[in-house]
């Protein structure tokens, strides 16, 4: 039997390929971390991570262990709440940006309504920058989205790195502007795209806006310019831009989530938490190909 506060520490830091991050967000001490992983690597039999000063890294075992410690979690959760006899009930207001549009989430949404069929989960889907200004409105309960440079706040349901992406036959003309497909302000990655090249005095234009993922995809598959995108979020058929280009790096992202003020009932932010641990425990599914 492996430990399930074992596993939940296991599935952090494969989320967030760090230490660090995975203490924080679990409110443990870095070295417990350290202590769940190497118990659960013990149990096992197998090294789970490779990992020096700067960077953690899944092995092929680690990766394989991504799927069972989330079965495993998902069956302890649904057992407890039916011997508990707890059932969550009210109105869950959720917001996800449109980087998760082409992802599972939607395996980890089922699943939620599955198990708490008497919650009313409305789904509102937005560029991160709007779920923001809506949350701290009041509008949604909870967001996932990519956390804005200045806000400390939310905790880490994965780390990546911003990428240019675009189709792959696409050339850029070192002498012209780079030509652009991005979402409208308030988009955080159009922001710091727009900063990075404006800080190395790349010139740009923009070639194509559009608040919708698939409409910047479909730009981009008709090689009408080059996007910033999140490295483990790149859509089918399309490709980093190579470093021959000359693009400036655009530099990392977190994807977090984000509570709204209580202003509800008890049991509304409980609905709240089942979701936000739901996704916490299943974040490796958002990631393309998993």
């Amino acid at each position: 039997m492996y430990d399930p506060s074992q596993l939940r520490t296991f599935l952090a830091v494969a989320q967030t390929l760090s230490f660090t991050q995975a203490a924080r967000r679990l409110g443990l001490r870095q070295s417990t971390v350290s202590q769940h992983v190497r118990r659960l690597e013990d149990a096992t039999g197998r090294t789970l991570f490779t990992r020096d000063t700067h960077t953690v890294e899944l092995t092929e075992d680690g990766e394989a262990m991504l799927g069972f410690a989330r079965r495993i979690l998902e069956v302890h959760e649904q057992a407890s709440a039916f011997f508990t006899g707890t059932r969550l009930r009210g109105r869950l207001r959720f917001g996800a940006s449109e980087d998760f549009v082409l992802t599972r989430l939607t395996e980890i949404l089922e699943a939620f309504r599955h198990d708490h069929p008497e919650v009313d989960l409305e789904l509102t889907v937005e560029l991160s920058g709007t779920l923001h200004e809506q949350l701290d409105a009041g509008k949604l309960d909870l967001v996932l989205a990519k956390r804005r440079p200045e806000d400390p706040r939310g905790e880490s349901v994965w780390h990546d790195r911003l990428v240019w992406i675009g189709a792959e036959r696409l050339r850029l003309d070192p002498d012209r502007p780079v030509p652009l497909i991005v979402y409208p302000p308030p988009g955080i990655s159009r922001a710091l795209a727009l900063e990075a090249l404006e800080r190395h005095g790349r010139a740009w234009r923009v070639a194509c806006t559009s608040g919708s993922l698939n409409g910047l995809i479909a730009a981009a598959r008709a090689g009408l310019g080059v996007m910033a995108h999140s490295r483990g979020l790149i859509p089918p058929g399309l490709v980093r831009v190579p470093e021959r280009a000359g693009l400036p790096e655009l530099g990392e992202v977190d994807f977090v989530l984000l509570h709204g003020p209580r202003h509800g009932s008890a049991s509304q932010g409980d609905a709240a938490q089942a979701l936000a641990q739901a996704i916490l425990e299943g974040g490796d599914r958002l990631h393309r190909g998993r």
